[in-house]
């Protein structure tokens, strides 16, 4: 092998490489404006629908509850939902998003109550549907509200504080840096993001190092050269990296970029009080590959538990906010390019 013919080779390549638009546009703009344009504008475009979601005021349907008239008048009066008449084809307007739930009240429901029966209420919903689930989670939120009252009712009738059912509260606090908790969070995924964005950015000087050479007819001349097969492989194998590694460098620069901004405009901050901390700036994303080191064990599912919509379960299986859920229910071988 001559490092010197190598060498030669590689300048060659490179500066038809930077010569060739199509391959700086995959290797330089695509990688280096894609994260910011994707990250920033489609999380913008996230929160305005999510917005105008949370806006509406879902359509609900009551099943059954005839018996039921305080449970009936109690949902009736919720600004936050708007009530329809019965039909039939209930299913098929939930499916056809001509409403966005319905509720099934058990017949002698509030009988059940007084008798200390238990019975189960029913929240149809269009699974997957952004509306339909606000809707669903407003409804569940009203009855389980509810639910408290009564149990409230009857404690008092047995003269009993309502702490008999939360003797204490349990906290979890985080003690790890903001940078950290957000790169351990997007480490996940930004790895094999970046894996794409290389071989995007390697795949244009590819194709023009092989198929390039044969279309143009100088496949023949360089072969005749007075370089080793080996050397003029290795060359053009080395301009594919280099385009690939610049691409993986501006890709890193670009999330950068993206995460900061995004740190910044709080686009990724939930109206529901669910909060995602976007605190990762260029030498955050750098540090992404020692965060994804650690530990990647699954978390067992005891340490997973039922919460309400309130709660979230981080990395590690634990909630971030245990106050929220109090409710217990709840691969081309190298080729050939070039003129000389």
């Amino acid at each position: 092998m001559n490092l010197n013919a190598v060498g030669i080779v590689y300048r060659k390549e490179f500066t038809e490489w930077v010569r060739d638009r199509r391959t700086l546009i995959s290797t330089v703009l695509v990688p280096l404006f894609l994260f910011p344009l994707m990250m920033v504008g489609f999380s913008a475009l996230a929160v305005v629908m999510v917005g105008k979601a949370e806006k509406e005021t879902p359509t609900i349907m009551i099943l059954g509850g005839e018996d039921s008239p305080q449970l009936i008048a109690s949902i009736k009066n919720l600004d936050s939902l708007e009530i329809v008449p019965y039909a039939a084809n209930w299913k098929d307007e939930i499916s056809n998003k001509d409403i966005r739930a319905a509720v099934e009240i058990p017949k002698g429901f509030e009988k059940s109550l007084e008798t200390g029966q238990s019975e189960t209420v029913k929240i149809y919903f269009y699974d997957g549907e952004m509306k339909s689930s606000f809707g669903a989670n407003r409804l569940e939120k009203f009855l389980k509200d509810y639910r408290d009252t009564v149990v409230k009712d009857r404690l008092a009738a047995k003269n009993l504080p309502a702490s008999v059912l939360s003797p204490f509260a349990i906290k979890q606090e985080n003690v790890a840096p903001p940078e950290k908790v957000s790169g351990a969070t997007f480490g996940s995924f930004i790895g094999y993001t970046v894996i794409i964005l290389c071989m995007t950015g390697a795949m244009y000087p590819a194709i023009d190092l092989t198929a390039g050479e044969k279309e143009r007819g100088t496949m023949e001349t360089i072969l005749s050269s007075p370089i080793s097969r080996m050397d003029l492989v290795l060359g053009k194998f080395l301009l594919v990296f280099s385009a690939s590694l610049a691409t993986a460098i501006l890709s890193v620069i670009s999330m950068g970029t993206s995460f900061a901004i995004l740190g910044h405009t709080n686009l990724m901050n939930s109206s529901g009080g669910q909060t995602l901390a976007l605190n990762l700036g260029l030498l955050s994303v750098v540090s992404v590959r020692q965060e994804l080191q650690g530990s990647t064990k699954l978390p067992d599912t005891d340490d997973i538990r039922d919460c309400d919509s309130g709660c979230r379960i981080n990395n590690a299986g634990r909630r971030t906010d245990a106050e929220t859920c109090a409710d217990p229910g709840s691969q081309h071988q190298p080729g050939l390019q070039g003129n000389y």
